[in-house]
C-alpha cells in the first residue's frame, strides 16, 4: 500500500509557510529545496520541512491538506510546535544527513 504525505514547509521559524501533499516526501522536499519548480515556494524561499503527516490514501491526504489550509495561522503554528518546537528541518532526519 502506498503512503501519501501532507507536509508543511517554512522559510524560517514563524516565517512564510506552505502546505502541500505528495506521494514521495523526500523527492518533493528536494524539489522545493533546489527550487526545481516555479511557484510560491521558490518565490518566497520556503524550503524547510517542519511538519508532515502520513496518510493511507490520496483522498485522505487531499482532504487533510484542504482542512489545514483553511486553519488560522495560530493553529498551524501550534501543530508545528507540538511536534517540532524548534522548527528544525525534518528533511535531514528523513534523509539521514
Amino acid at each position: 500500500m502506498k503512503n501519501y504525505y501532507v507536509y508543511i514547509l517554512a522559510s524560517k521559524k514563524d516565517g512564510v509557510i506552505y502546505i502541500g501533499v505528495t506521494n514521495d516526501l523526500i523527492r518533493r522536499v528536494y524539489e522545493h529545496k533546489n527550487k526545481l519548480i516555479d511557484g510560491f515556494t521558490k518565490k518566497y524561499n520556503v524550503n524547510k520541512l517542519v511538519y508532515y503527516e502520513i496518510c493511507r490514501n490520496v483522498n485522505e491526504a487531499i482532504k487533510r491538506e484542504k482542512q489545514m489550509k483553511k486553519w488560522l495561522r495560530e493553529w498551524k503554528t501550534n501543530l508545528i510546535e507540538e511536534n517540532n518546537t524548534l522548527w528544525n528541518d525534518l528533511y535531514a532526519e528523513l534523509t539521514g544527513q
